[in-house]
């Protein structure tokens, strides 16, 4: 994340003050020693604290490169020549170093990659090796991370969904209790809705007259009065019997 924009003005605090002055400093006399050394250039930096220290830097010395302004500067008719040749020239500086900047950057990608490492040392390759395990070893620990948060997930899910499972199997049993004692209750008044005749026994004549009996009975009544005939007898019992005529037998 990069800083948010803060207002330039005075800061009030005299400790805060002072912390941003060192700070700025000291960027300022780093900045100014990459210049000196990345662009070949003749620097000189004059720095009065609020307290009245002086802070300087110079890559030849400070009074030559004084004099070498004010000789510069003394002339006003190739001041502007001047200014436009140093911005020009601080144009291809900056350009320059962006383009060393990028060049580095993609030769350190590639070497990431496994290319491009034919002209590289074993002391640049052993450091490359540390770069890559240490980046494995981030991604691994990021991968394991994941991997983790996803199976306590699914293991929530699957109690959740046991216990779903539970009240449903339960719910399912309440209901076949109420649908069979439902049942039972409408075969009871079914059951106690009979009359008294239901509950008495089926009478069967054959029970009371079984049909060897009469016959004997015809028979012996026949004996007695031979003159009378098959078919009153049977009358006379309370029975139809017919009469096969060519069989000459009584079938009840």
């Amino acid at each position: 994340m990069g800083r948010g924009k803060i207002e330039i003005k005075r800061i009030e605090n005299t400790t805060s003050r002072q912390v941003t002055f060192c700070k700025r400093r000291n960027g300022l006399l780093k900045k100014a020693y990459e210049l000196s050394i990345l662009c070949d250039a003749e620097i000189a930096l004059i720095v009065f604290s609020s307290r009245g220290r002086l802070y300087e830097y110079s890559n030849n010395s400070t009074k030559s490169t004084i004099e070498r302004y004010k000789k510069v500067s003394a002339s006003t008719s190739v001041s502007a020549p001047v200014i436009d040749v140093n911005s020009h020239q601080y144009v291809q500086q900056e350009a320059a170093k962006l383009r060393h900047q990028i060049q580095a950057l993609q030769n350190a990608n590639r070497h990431l990659m496994g290319e491009s490492i034919g002209n590289m040392t074993a002391k640049e390759l052993k450091n490359l090796e540390n770069r890559l395990e240490r980046g494995i070893g981030r991604i691994r620990s990021k991968k394991h991370e994941l991997l983790f948060a996803e199976i306590e997930y699914m293991q929530k899910r699957e109690a959740d969904l046991q216990s779903e499972n539970s009240f449903l199997r339960a719910k399912m049993a309440e209901t076949e209790r109420a649908q069979q004692q439902a049942a039972e209750d409408e075969m009871v008044p079914a059951a106690a809705g009979g009359t008294e005749l239901d509950a008495l026994p089926t009478f069967d004549a054959r029970g009371y007259y079984p049909p060897v009996n009469m016959l004997a009975a015809a028979a012996q009544y026949s004996d007695h009065h031979p003159g009378q005939d098959h078919h009153q007898t049977a009358l006379h019992l309370g029975y139809h019997i017919k009469v096969d005529s060519a069989a000459g037998k009584g079938l009840l």
